[in-house]
């Protein structure tokens, strides 16, 4: 399985989780040897709590996937479908921050 199908299946398993939702067998059987830890963060270009955020992720070299809810209308059902408010919203494997701090990123990273 390429390494983008593995990121395709995570944000699936992610969205299921932070909805309710069982994962499918399948998915978590596919996603057994991926070990990383995903920082996944849903933004707007504008937001300057999500400019803290990437500023703080460059700086300390987190690897991280934006979704902009503006410009992406994938992102934007993702956004909707998980119960979104405000931005940024930034998961970090299974746990869910709103809003950005970093000792409150910290705590959900560790």
């Amino acid at each position: 399985m390429t390494d983008r199908a593995k990121r395709r299946m995570f944000c699936k398993l992610l969205l299921a989780a932070a909805a309710g939702l069982a994962p499918l067998p399948a998915m978590a059987a596919g996603l057994a040897n991926y070990n990383e830890r995903r920082v996944v963060m849903y933004a707007t270009s504008w937001c300057p709590y999500c400019q803290q955020a990437r500023n703080y992720f460059r700086q300390r070299g987190i690897p991280y996937v934006e979704h902009d809810i503006e410009k992406d209308a994938a992102a934007r059902r993702d956004y909707k479908a998980f119960g979104g408010r405000g931005v940024p919203v930034i998961f970090v494997d299974k746990r869910r921050m709103n809003g950005f701090s970093a000792s409150g990123f910290e705590n959900i990273y560790r």
